[in-house]
């Protein structure tokens, strides 16, 4: 159901084609949240069955331009403020870490220093998409950049944990 959500605040900002909410998606929402070409093409068609975005006739190339409906401006408005978000936590390279003693003298340490390059990396591809937004002052884009903020701060301290990990870990395992 989050995809659906993510659909309706996209065309909230303005009407959109499904590859423009694609290519927007795969911008911006796609470090929050992971969906396929397939799974936005088909919520597309469920949220229009639903009554809560509309499609004009096919244009050229048979382009449709999608937009929100008030009942969908309405769900999307319940779903923000009325319900509170999952927040399970799953993170395989997190579980992974606590069983790094079963590994080879030095393999913990070179787990956690992997994860600290990758963390940095993440960190650099981040800062790149930072400084290639010409940010405006509209909603999406103040928002937007608050998430964005959050990523930079996350993969840092995710980088600076895991060196530190790496540091606490004997070269020998016992």
């Amino acid at each position: 159901m989050v995809l659906r959500h993510a659909l309706l605040g996209l065309l909230a900002q303005r009407p959109a084609s499904g590859y423009d909410l694609r290519k927007q998606f795969e911008r911006s929402l796609s470090f929050v949240w992971q969906a396929t070409p397939s799974q936005l093409y088909a919520e597309l068609n469920g949220l229009a069955d639903a009554g809560l975005i509309s499609a004009d006739p096919p244009g050229p190339r048979g382009r449709k331009l999608y937009r929100i409906t008030q009942d969908g401006r309405e769900e999307l408005t319940r779903w923000l403020s009325e319900t509170s978000p999952a927040r399970g936590v799953r993170d395989e390279a997190l579980l992974r870490v606590f069983f790094l003693w079963v590994l080879p003298d030095g393999a913990a340490q070179e787990y956690l220093r992997g994860e600290a390059a990758r963390a940095s990396a993440y960190l650099e591809t981040l800062r790149e998409l930072e400084a290639s937004i010409e940010w405006d002052d509209s909603g999406f884009d103040r928002y937007g950049r608050i998430v964005l903020e959050h990523g930079l701060r996350l993969a840092a301290a995710h980088a600076e944990w895991a060196e530190w990990a790496a540091a606490q870990t004997p070269a020998e395992q016992i």
